[in-house]
């Protein structure tokens, strides 16, 4: 079977807050941007329930609607969205290579990555079931609906601590689960939940259920990994704070990445170690993680790739010359 090829002046890979405001702005400077969705059109926040951080929606917006209004703006414009997921790169040469569902081959002077990170999970059946309806992966975007309730969050590093802390400031209790018998956060983060009265920290200690009636959570089952006891927490908000792990895979040995996979990016830029190779959103942004910083990484791409079209447009002309 041939293989089918396009070539198009910006592609966009991943449709959440940062890859369809990229997508506005690109459009807008009249890059006709072509946008693959990847397998979750929307992203993170089409698995959301209510949004009530984002500016601009004074009460509140499920997670799906927000993400339509944002495909609708996009569309608006001129962007041609498609769904289909990206399954190869080749950033060999100064036209960069996409391969769309291992069969359609992009050519593109611009491409624009923006696949997002998924959140690590604990495996429960649970866990899925709830998630949403009192179970979260993201404390500063769901902490407030627990406001003055007591509250579970698992982990044991740096944004753990740093999430149960926040949650101490809206809720009546936080129980932190912690599998061993110590943390892996910093010093620092360690001393500041340690100061923090309504934290209690249940080391050895690992979740086995989510208790609920099927709408609403109203417990959680956990056990001691040492002894084996078994007990109930009354909570109504479960939140998991185990990291996330980029989507990055495919972009390995062409793009420079941290320890975690997360991609680097040039300071106060989004612009990757491969010229004209940009990167947007939670893909390398392992520290805000908010659909704001995302939609504003997004447009920061989509400026710096139209400033990057119209710098080599400018020096073809003055070769002509």
């Amino acid at each position: 079977m041939a293989e089918e090829i396009e070539h198009v002046k910006c592609l966009i890979i991943g449709s959440g807050p940062a890859g369809y405001t990229a997508a506005i702005y690109a459009a807008r400077a009249d890059l006709k941007p072509v946008l693959y969705t990847g397998i979750v059109p929307g992203g993170q926040l089409t698995q959301t329930t209510d949004v009530e951080n984002f500016p601009g929606y004074p009460a509140g917006i499920m997670g799906p609607e927000m993400m339509e209004d944002f495909r609708k703006q996009a569309e608006r414009f001129g962007t041609d969205i498609r769904f289909g997921y990206a399954t190869a790169v080749d950033f060999s040469g100064p036209i960069h290579k996409v391969t769309i569902d291992e069969i359609k081959i992009i050519y593109a002077d611009t491409v624009i990555i923006a696949t997002g990170a998924t959140a690590k999970w604990l495996g429960l059946p649970s866990e899925q079931k709830y998630n949403g309806f009192g179970v979260s992966a993201c404390a500063v975007c769901d902490g407030f609906f627990f406001k003055g309730q007591d509250v579970a969050i698992v982990g044991a590093g740096d944004t753990a601590a740093e999430e149960a802390t926040y949650l101490a400031k809206l809720c009546n209790k936080v129980h932190m689960l912690v599998r061993r018998d110590e943390f892996r956060a910093s010093k620092a983060m360690q001393h500041r939940v340690f100061n923090t009265p309504n934290i209690e920290i249940h080391y050895n200690t690992e979740a086995e259920e989510i208790l609920g009636d099927g709408k609403t959570v109203n417990g959680l089952r956990v056990m001691n990994n040492q002894t084996k006891e078994q007990r109930i927490l009354n909570i109504t908000g479960f939140f998991v704070a185990i990291g996330h792990k980029p989507n990055t895979e495919i972009f390995a040995g062409w793009l420079d990445m941290d320890e975690s996979g997360y991609l680097l990016t040039k300071a106060d830029s989004t612009q990757t170690n491969i010229e004209g190779v940009f990167a947007a959103g939670d893909v390398q942004d392992h520290i805000y993680r908010q659909a704001v910083t995302a939609a504003g990484s997004g447009c920061m791409a989509a400026l710096e790739a139209e400033r990057y079209l119209s710098a080599k447009e400018h020096a073809l002309v003055e070769t002509a010359n």
